[in-house]
């Protein structure tokens, strides 16, 4: 029993600001390691000088995002529901689902790689890199050399591509079950576990990147590598860390169950952040095919600002995520009040730390640009960086509000609101993005495809505001009679 209090007591630290503390920094922090994850591939590919091969990862991208889509399935699912569990003193619960999450990461895992090894020739066309398909694009106009440098790029784009693809297929189920692994250890409160794990992948993956990117010449191919072992070295630790540590977290077969509201539990939560991440990734591999109709070099260009908001918006992503857990629990309790508050001072924080940040990066928006490709003299290199110094800013003219969806999105998800969670996640990427990126493009072609995404992060952050003041009004009737004051 005493090491149950000792589990649960994270979630009762009285003091609004350090409760948040205590769960959303770890998590924040682990979000900086998964924006290294993402950050130093192409930083080391960028000193290959080869556009091409940024473009590749820029491609490729989506693809492995759709990886860590089932991993947060599986773990953001399994951690908003041991939370609440944790909260009604339902323990042995707490072993079922998260060996089902666990079995569940690793099947998905192997399909994967199945899918990534033996079908990638399939796949390549759908992320815009098969060479015969853009080949076949080529304008009548163009002809002699200029033709055949483009087949000759398009040819390697294709084989940089198939590359990349094919060894994160190697390491496919590595990659979902320490994403998954990551967010399990977090519903239990071992916030630090879910960061120490994600960096000692993230640590190992750096080592990596320049010794098989750059000396050992293996380009892109090394990249994906690299990423594959140091997902590897994470969920190796985590292993041990189950095996160690007095968690009730259990990943043992004989706990493996779908029934008795397992599955549904994990899915309800788990299918909002997944569909998220898949229309994320669906959203990227369009935005690449209509990037890829007016210059291919501003395929990469996007990649590159992608690549370099990913800071800003992933920690403010990493406060949402931080206090989901928090949210569940007091909501699992019925303190409704003190959950409130929670929700409340984590958008303030997400405001401020984005402000912050937004103001940075349009301050210094060129030389952030050039750490993921130095200067070169070739024309295709500067046009590249062009492209991503005007896409960046672009992109922060939203900075400042994104974290008000991650905290309103993760208190969905911790209050048990799927559906309104599933709801907010699919208009920012889907029903709001997508439109927007059609229309902007058919009006105003490049700044409209450039500037669709703020434009559809604003219109969420006021459809997540509404959101949150008609479920807290139907919760608090709903809760009423068993809240206790904070």
């Amino acid at each position: 029993m005493q090491m149950k209090e000792k589990k649960t007591s994270v979630f009762e630290i009285e003091s609004i600001p350090k409760a948040v503390a205590v769960l959303a920094i770890p998590s924040v922090l682990s979000m900086l390691v998964t924006v290294l994850y993402n950050m130093v591939d192409t930083v080391f590919v960028g000193q290959t000088h080869d556009p091409y091969q940024m473009n590749a990862v820029s491609m490729a991208t989506p693809v492995f995002m759709i990886l860590m889509a089932f991993g947060n399935l599986f773990g953001i699912g399994g951690c908003a529901f041991i939370s609440r569990s944790l909260g009604a003193r339902e323990y042995e619960r707490v072993k079922k689902i998260s060996s089902f999450s666990f079995w569940g990461a690793v099947l998905v895992g192997l399909l994967a790689t199945l899918a990534l090894t033996l079908g990638v020739s399939w796949i390549l066309p759908l992320v815009g890199a098969d060479a015969s398909a853009n080949i076949a694009n080529i304008s009548k106009d163009i002809s002699g050399d200029a033709y055949d440098k483009l087949v000759q790029n398009y040819q390697n784009l294709e084989q940089y591509t198939r590359d990349y693809l094919f060894y994160i297929g190697v390491g496919a189920i590595p990659t979902v079950l320490s994403s998954a692994m990551s967010n399990l250890v977090k519903g239990e409160g071992a916030a630090k576990v879910s960061m120490f794990g994600m960096m000692i992948g993230a640590v190992t993956n750096i080592i990596l990147d320049p010794i098989m990117i750059l000396a050992m010449g293996m380009g892109v191919k090394g990249a994906a590598i690299a990423t594959s072992i140091g997902n590897t070295v994470a969920t190796l630790f985590y292993l041990i860390y189950l095996k160690v540590s007095r968690t009730m977290l259990s990943p043992n077969p004989k706990h493996f169950t779908m029934k008795g509201g397992i599955f549904s539990g994990v899915f309800s939560i788990g299918v909002p952040m997944f569909f998220t991440n898949v229309l994320m990734s669906l959203s990227n591999l369009v935005l690449n095919r209509l990037l890829n109709n007016i210059d291919v070099l501003a395929t990469g260009g996007m990649g590159i600002a992608m690549k370099a908001n990913m800071l800003v918006v992933f920690i403010q992503l990493g406060i949402g995520i931080g206090i989901q857990p928090l949210v569940g629990f007091h909501y699992g309790a019925r303190n409704f009040t003190k959950m409130t508050k929670v929700v409340r001072f984590s958008m303030v924080c997400t405001l401020v730390l984005g402000l912050i940040l937004t103001a940075l990066y349009f301050l210094f928006t060129e030389p952030i640009i050039s750490i993921f490709m130095t200067s070169g003299s070739a024309a295709d290199v500067i046009t590249q960086q062009n492209y991503a110094v005007k896409m960046l800013r672009a992109l922060m003219v939203s900075g400042p509000f994104l974290g008000i969806i991650f905290v309103n999105n993760n208190a969905f998800q911790g209050m048990g609101h799927g559906l309104a969670s599933l709801i907010l996640s699919v208009s920012r990427q889907g029903f709001i993005f997508l439109p927007v990126l059609f229309i902007a493009n058919a009006l105003i072609g490049l700044d409209g495809l450039i500037f669709a995404q703020p434009i559809a992060d604003i219109c969420s952050v006021i459809m997540a505001l509404i959101m949150m003041e008609v479920i807290k009004h139907k919760d608090k009737q709903m809760l009423k009679p068993g809240i206790r004051k904070a």
